[in-house]
């Protein structure tokens, strides 16, 4: 079939909408007929080249939602019209990190930067003029419609907003995982998060879903500070400086239990920042990304050894996307989790190169395509 997409041709690139051929969803594959997908910050990473892909043209987007129009042969438990959300992540079920409950880590993420199948590398699914198309994470959510594996997704009550779900596929759960699972935020505690965009101010919503007596969002935009206080922080500032200070009156000098890195281009700068406005024992938790070929953390490392200080990644806010995206629908009907605030402006599919220019303007919380 034809499908509307958005493509990079070639890296520094800028997003534009082609025709493309899509083929028909083999064995345990389905096709989705998009309704709505996040503009995240990740798709611009790729745009810019921070971020080196295995192959061009790539199509965009991994944080969608949509119905599905086709099952492909012997795939069990689909039909026709369930409601999707996706997964940039694949969990497999059965590797050794799915088995232990660390889908985040499945053995398919070795290919989710290949645009290739992650079952069946070197193969594509998308194709313009003949030559193939990659899909970013393996779904390729800035199409009118597309093939994944059945892997990346998870299926929802039919009743429910997907333009309000489909930012569970990536921003809502790298946030709230990274306040709740990675820095593993407990009732009472200090927290800084630096950087709100789309995933820090779901790390805020975490911290304070947590329990956090104090939450200190960092951001240099006003906008974004005002609707990090909309979210649970207790205090907006501009500078990583003025919020260690804050931390330290707040705690006789000893300085936050955990820092969230979100910023959008994250640099070893902004980690060693938030390393040193934590206490003895506290945790930096970093889960913003930055270029491929950045290298290095200009931390003391005697700083580190003897305040017992802990640097930890978090991928996905080390979520099991088939457990945790359930979870946080609950949490949503049950309006426990926000999720109609964070969609700040939406788009057409043509517009896709517009939302990222009013991301990097801070016009943004999270901009959302809508194909209907």
């Amino acid at each position: 079939m034809k499908t509307r997409a958005a493509i990079i041709r070639e890296a520094p690139g800028r997003f534009e909408v082609v025709e493309l051929d899509l083929d028909e969803p083999r064995q345990n594959e389905i096709t989705v007929k998009m309704v709505a997908s996040g503009l995240c910050h990740s798709d611009d990473h790729i745009a810019r080249g921070d971020h080196a892909v295995g192959h061009y043209p790539i199509c965009g987007g991994h944080e969608g939602a949509g119905v599905v129009v086709a099952v492909g042969p012997h795939t069990l438990g689909w039909q026709e019209g369930d409601h999707v959300v996706f997964s940039f992540l694949a969990g497999c079920g059965r590797c050794r990190w799915c088995a232990h409950g660390m889908q985040n880590l499945c053995d398919r993420g070795a290919a989710i930067m290949t645009g290739g199948r992650p079952d069946e590398p070197g193969t594509h699914r998308l194709s313009l003029d003949g030559e193939p198309v990659a899909q970013t994470c393996g779904i390729s959510t800035f199409s009118e419609y597309t093939t994944v594996h059945v892997d990346n997704a998870v299926k929802v009550d039919p009743a429910l907003p997907l333009d309000r779900l489909c930012l569970l596929g990536c921003g809502v759960g790298t946030g709230w995982g990274a306040a709740v699972n990675s820095a593993q935020v407990y009732p009472g505690q200090t927290v800084i998060v630096m950087g709100i965009g789309g995933i820090g101010i779901n790390a805020v919503q975490g911290a304070a879903h947590a329990g956090a007596a104090h939450i200190i969002a960092v951001d240099p935009v006003p906008f974004k500070q005002d609707s990090a206080l909309k979210f649970g922080a207790t205090h907006a500032v501009s500078t990583i400086d003025e919020a260690a200070e804050i931390a330290r009156s707040l705690t006789n000098g000893q300085g936050a239990d955990s820092a969230i890195v979100t910023v959008g281009v994250t640099t070893g700068e902004h980690v060693a920042q938030a390393f040193s406005s934590i206490r003895k024992a506290g945790t930096c938790v970093v889960t913003g990304l930055g270029r491929m070929d950045e290298v290095g953390l200009p931390v003391s490392l005697l700083e580190l050894v003897l305040y017992q200080k802990r640097i930890q990644g978090s991928l996905f806010g080390e979520s099991s996307p088939s457990a945790d995206i359930p979870w946080m629908i609950d949490l949503y009907t049950s309006g426990k989790l926000e999720l109609d605030g964070l969609v700040t402006n939406t788009y057409r599919l043509d517009e896709v190169a517009q939302g990222f220019d009013d991301m990097h303007a801070g016009k943004n919380l999270r901009g959302v395509v809508l194909f209907d």
